[in-house]
């Protein structure tokens, strides 16, 4: 369980739009997470196509619905 939890959290590199929109041209549907951090309204409001809702608030208590074995990118 440790070794899950800790493979989510590694360093990280921060990526400009151009780099994600790239990512996510270049590789499958499902072969990563798009994970949205904002508030529930903000999400609803609109967000990015395939993105999954975890408020940042939240993040600590559901971080078991990510899969360790897939690239998370986040906003």
């Amino acid at each position: 369980m440790f070794e899950k939890v800790a493979r989510l959290f590694r360093p990280v590199e921060s990526w400009d739009a151009e780099q994600v929109r790239r990512y996510i041209n270049d590789h499958p549907e499902g072969s990563f997470t798009l994970l949205d951090v904002r508030q529930h309204g903000e999400y609803e409001s609109g967000h990015l196509p395939g993105a999954k809702l975890i408020p940042l608030p939240e993040l600590a208590d559901s971080y078991d619905k990510l899969d360790p074995d897939k690239p998370v990118i986040v906003y």
